[in-house]
């Protein structure tokens, strides 16, 4: 298989510098990250990228988790007490440290967009972005053994 490589086009400024700030199992907050401010800083070379983007309420990211240093097939999810495979949580801990999240846009100015809903840490190399449209609603959403956990609804489930 060839090798990939990618460049991230910009990165994220967040109130969180540390891992242990984002961790939901240590750092639980009312309405988990939908309140959470910072920005997406683009790179100029991919501004003219951003044309047309203020007309979205959200963005859909693709960031790298940069700050995950080791791959695992099972991890323990935040306020559980079994493993679970990798590909059924939001673990960090991938063979592909590749994230996804769902941002609001509050505004631009040029190259930078400012958000709130960040679950990444500052720094975050950002790989793409998307517009988040109807076609990303789903019906008949089932969410698996996340079903049980009601009460962590508003975080970022692990």
């Amino acid at each position: 298989m060839r090798q990939l490589k990618f460049k991230p086009i910009g990165f994220v400024h967040s109130p969180f510098h540390k891992r242990e700030e984002i961790d939901p199992a240590r750092n639980v907050r009312p309405g988990g990250f939908s309140k959470v401010e910072g920005s997406l800083e683009i790179d100029e070379r991919y501004a003219a990228g951003l044309r047309d983007i203020s007309g979205f309420s959200h963005l859909i990211v693709i960031f790298v988790f940069h700050q995950s240093s080791t791959a695992k097939l099972r991890v323990k999810p935040p306020f559980e007490r079994r493993t679970r495979g990798v590909f059924s949580t939001r673990s960090p801990h991938r063979p592909n440290p590749i994230g996804m999240t769902v941002v609001r846009l509050l505004g631009r100015k040029r190259n930078i967009l400012k958000v709130c809903g960040l679950d990444m840490l500052d720094g975050t190399p950002i790989l793409d972005i998307k517009p988040y449209t109807a076609k990303e609603r789903k019906r008949g959403v089932r969410r698996g053994w996340m079903h049980k956990n009601i009460k962590n609804t508003n975080r970022k489930e692990a």
